[in-house]
């Protein structure tokens, strides 16, 4: 008997000897592979900011500041500067978030509190088919769709009306011509939607079902409930959303570049032609001669987008962290 407890001791001790001998050799490597992930990640960064960066330098030393606040891009006198692209790319992205977030908030409500379940899912599914559709796909319905139905049906009556009015007129003045900064916005929207309803009808789905109970028991409404209990629980969240789909519409090139007009010059209306940094670069870049001035100023824009994207996300922690607070 004794040497039965002695085999089976030492057959019991053996296999968590091997167990600890893999541990200590795949523990390391495991450590090692997880540091160098991360490390790749900021890696792989720092080197796009920095041929960003020193790709532009020569415009930038060229121009100097003035680059940033000059509204002049003309390549045949080789003078460029980036306040018009962005101005077209914040203008275009807040028109883009302005018209996606109440209709998020409609659907996401929709879908979480009033739709019946035959109906929820295929809703669901086509919000989230809407985010696999191609932007240059997106593009095209602008142009071939939006476009004409803008320049007939939409701004003609809102120029001969609205646009006759002091000081908001000025933000329906101009011609008809269909494409503009607010059917780039509109695009935008459509774009940034399913990003943002998904993240809406995820956080309101997370709210613990007690509260929306209690809020029910003592006489709440359906919209009473999504108001002060539904959104305030999950408000962190959708900032975060929010900031998301905002930064979505700041990088969009395809879609925006059908449908803005591509007009480097600044208007105040909403109709006008105008351009963003991403348009830009995607209609001037084919004929940028390398080492010319043209060619640093656009890769100095996409530094400049780089900075604006960077921007809009460190307000948007400092948002959900103040929240959080």
């Amino acid at each position: 008997m004794d040497a039965t407890v002695e085999s089976m001791g030492s057959g019991s001790v053996q296999p968590i000897t091997k167990a600890k001998a893999t541990g200590r050799i795949s523990d390391p490597i495991f450590v090692a592979l997880l540091w160098a992930s991360g490390i790749f990640v900021l890696a792989l960064l720092g080197l796009i900011i920095a041929e960003l960066f020193q790709g532009g330098l020569p415009a930038l030393q060229h121009f100097g500041l003035d680059f940033i606040w000059s509204s002049a891009w003309n390549p045949v006198t080789e003078n460029f500067g980036a306040l018009v692209m962005i101005y077209g790319t914040l203008f275009s992205a807040i028109i883009a978030v302005v018209v996606a977030l109440p209709l998020s908030f409609g659907i996401a409500f929709f879908l979480t509190e009033i739709a019946p379940p035959p109906l929820k899912r295929p809703i669901g599914v086509a919000v989230q088919l809407l985010a696999a559709v191609p932007s240059i796909i997106y593009g095209m319905w602008g142009f071939f769709v939006i476009v004409p139905l803008m320049a007939v049906y939409v701004q003609p009556p809102l120029i001969d009306t609205i646009g006759n009015l002091p000081i908001i007129g000025a933000l329906f003045a101009g011609p008809p011509l269909g494409s503009g900064m607010f059917t780039a916005g509109l695009i935008l929207a459509v774009m940034i939607l399913p990003f943002i309803t998904a993240m809406f009808v995820e956080t309101l789905e997370s709210v613990p079902p007690m509260l929306k109970e209690s809020a029910y028991g003592i006489g709440a409404t359906t919209f009473e409930v999504y108001k002060n209990v539904s959104v305030p629980y999950g408000k962190t969240a959708m900032v975060g959303a929010i900031m998301l789909g905002l930064g979505r519409a700041l990088g969009e090139t395809m879609a925006v570049t059908f449908v803005i007009g591509n007009a480097t010059r600044m208007s105040a209306s909403l109709f006008a032609p105008g351009a963003t940094i991403a348009s830009t670069i995607a209609n001037e870049f084919p004929e940028a001669a390398i080492g010319s001035l043209k060619l640093t100023s656009l890769l100095q824009l996409g530094f400049i987008l780089f900075v604006i994207s960077f921007i809009v996300l460190a307000l948007s922690r400092a948002l959900v962290r103040s929240r959080l607070d």
